[in-house]
């Protein structure tokens, strides 16, 4: 048994080494080197190559306000042949695929009398240029594709390669003979259909980066279709349902990519103004069960923002409402709930900023989204004439935005700056009104007046006394166990006399404030923004926490010296004037700017204004 094991051995290592020669066409050495390729090194570069895939799919953010690019790759230079650019972050697995491409080649190579042996080399270059491409080196890339297809032209996959091949040529703008080499390969009748269309796919990008959106159209449409046999005529196939509807049928070949080109043939559809056939791309997405959940909500979305009639703006807002429930739409909530205000807004509709505060909760990190709400919102109550409010929005989307360049920032920080003296000015005659109102007051009048307000204000503090009340009990039961004083406990939350002295601290500075959205701004707070200074009898509006539940308190401090009155009334009339004009010349406000004018005059001022 010993010797007829070492004999067995013996052959085995004789098989390996004359089968390890790459100079001998033989069968043994053709499917030694064939199997080695394959199972050993390219299978690792392919590994490589789609873990680089996943990682660069991870850090590519789509825009979806913008039309899409057909291929979701990012491109801000060419390289170098042989080098990739500086601020390239491409993952690096590319690296990885590309050295085992290269030790593929330089090992198992079989060229004899200039003709590759080894099937499986055609893949290790196709393997070898993807990985290029991917790192953004797209001449090294057209290098390897361009050595396949010169000699290997009858490789297995030398149609794959043809793709990839034009495709490196249209990101090195040469587009036009990428397209004479895509047209050339669909003349052939005998295509398998994922390569009919990632050709047409690959044109279409071409024809986008010429501008030549009917080309693009063309040819996104055929490669999401289902063609028959006859690829030169290219009839799409279609089917009837049970309501005897003809439907396209999609292919599921790659199911992201066909996705995505009705994504963008909707887009382009709706940039030509044919919303009916943009309606139909978004819907055969929606029904497309396949298709990624980031392409068929925002389908939905964009279907709901191409309605025309008020029909069409209620079966959107249902559609939408729907949306929300799923669980699985979660991710998008920021962007259904901000369609759903644009709806009720253009209905001019209350519910309208209902729905842009819930796209800002919605929003857990800034982006371009979270600015469109916030602007949007801002829009609304800027529209309401409380441009307090609408300019607090304007200064969160200065805050975020990451593009303060742009011609939409740079507009929206000019309208924001000249809010500021509307702010101002507004807050002057609000404050001013109410005062002279109280002035022009019998003493019986101001008395009563004053004795509501303070009732309604020790309600409203002995309600908020005990919501706290409440909240402490509850952080104390949560250390019950514990055998300390919790008012002497470390944490904020569980030392009660650090906390009531918290709230205390900002009563005083703020009231009671209702726990919501811009909570500073109140009818109560004066606004005083950088390089304004209001008149100082405007210090008639502060009051003073401590004595907020005095009536006398209120009473002494009602102007009614006449030098005082008039100077408030000037005030009031010179802050009406002003909102007057800029009404009119800054935001063209016709409406607000008449009301305002025309109470001045009511208001009988001075011969000058």
């Amino acid at each position: 048994m010993n010797n007829t094991h070492k004999i067995f051995v013996s052959i085995i290592v004789m098989l390996i080494v004359v089968g390890c020669s790459t100079k001998k066409d033989a069968f043994l050495n053709r499917n030694f080197h064939a199997v080695n390729t394959k199972y050993n090194i390219l299978f690792n570069g392919h590994e490589a190559l789609r873990i680089g895939l996943e990682q660069l799919n991870a850090n590519y953010e789509d825009n979806f306000w913008e039309q899409l690019p057909i291929e979701p790759l990012k491109v801000d230079e060419l390289a170098m042949p042989g080098l990739a650019p500086d601020t390239d972050s491409s993952p690096k697995e590319f690296e990885r695929a590309e050295e085992k491409a290269v030790k593929a080649i330089q090992k198992h190579s079989m060229l004899i009398a200039r003709q590759e042996r080894n099937e499986q080399i055609d893949d290790a270059y196709l393997l070898l240029g993807k990985s290029r491409y991917y790192s953004k080196r797209f001449v090294p890339a057209l290098e390897a594709f361009t050595y396949v297809i010169n000699n290997y032209p009858r490789a297995n996959l030398i149609n794959e390669t043809k793709i990839w091949h034009a495709k490196t040529q249209i990101r090195l703008r040469n587009e036009e003979q990428a397209i004479i080499n895509l047209k050339r390969l669909l003349e052939d009748d005998s295509l398998k259909q994922k390569i009919f269309e990632d050709a047409h796919t690959a044109l279409a990008m071409a024809y986008a980066s010429l501008d030549s959106l009917d080309n693009t159209l063309y040819h996104l449409n055929k490669g999401v279709l289902i063609t028959n046999k006859n690829k030169v005529i290219a009839k799409a196939m279609i089917t009837k349902n049970k309501k005897n509807v003809i439907k396209p049928v999609l292919s599921t070949k790659n199911a992201e990519q066909t996705a995505r080109n009705l994504y963008i043939i909707g887009q382009i559809y709706k940039e030509k103004g044919l919303i009916d056939s943009s309606n139909i791309a978004f819907t055969n997405i929606i029904k497309f069960n396949k298709a990624p959940r980031k392409y068929s909500v925002r389908a939905q979305i964009e279907k709901a923002k191409n309605f025309i009639s008020r029909e069409d703006a209620s079966s959107a807002i249902e559609a939408l409402e729907k949306m929300t429930k799923n669980s699985y739409n979660k991710p998008y909530l920021d962007e259904i709930y901000y369609q759903l205000g644009v709806i009720e807004n253009s209905n001019n509709s209350e519910e309208a900023i209902t729905y842009f505060k819930k796209s800002l909760e919605q929003s857990a990190m800034p982006n371009f989204q979270k600015e469109l709400s916030y602007e949007a919102a801002g829009n609304y109550y800027f529209d309401k004439a409380k441009f307090a409010v609408a300019g607090a929005y304007y200064d969160s989307i200065l805050g975020i935005t990451t593009s303060e360049n742009s011609k939409r920032i740079r507009s929206l920080a000019r309208k924001r700056t000249n809010l500021n003296d509307v702010i101002l000015y507004e807050s002057i005659a609000k404050v001013n009104d109410s005062i002279l109102t109280i002035a022009a007051m019998s003493i019986d009048e101001q008395t009563a007046f004053f004795t509501s307000y303070i009732e309604k204000l020790q309600a409203e503090d002995e309600k908020q006394q005990k919501v706290t009340t409440t909240g402490s009990g509850f952080f104390n039961s949560l250390g019950s166990g514990n055998k300390k004083d919790k008012s002497t406990g470390k944490w904020y939350f569980y030392n009660t006399q650090t906390l009531g002295f918290g709230e205390q601290e900002f009563r005083r500075i703020w009231g009671n404030r209702p726990l919501e959205e811009n909570w500073r701004l109140s009818d109560k707070t004066q606004l005083n923004f950088q390089g304004n200074n209001p008149n100082p009898i405007q210090d008639i509006a502060k009051i003073d926490a401590s004595k907020k539940y005095e009536l006398n308190y209120y009473l002494e401090r009602i102007p009614t010296e006449v030098s005082k009155i008039d100077s408030l009334k000037q005030e009031r009339n010179n802050s009406y004037y002003k909102l007057g004009v800029i009404y009119k010349e800054q935001f063209n406000e016709y409406d607000l700017a008449i009301d305002k004018l025309e109470s001045v005059l009511l208001f009988t001022p001075n011969e000058k204004i």
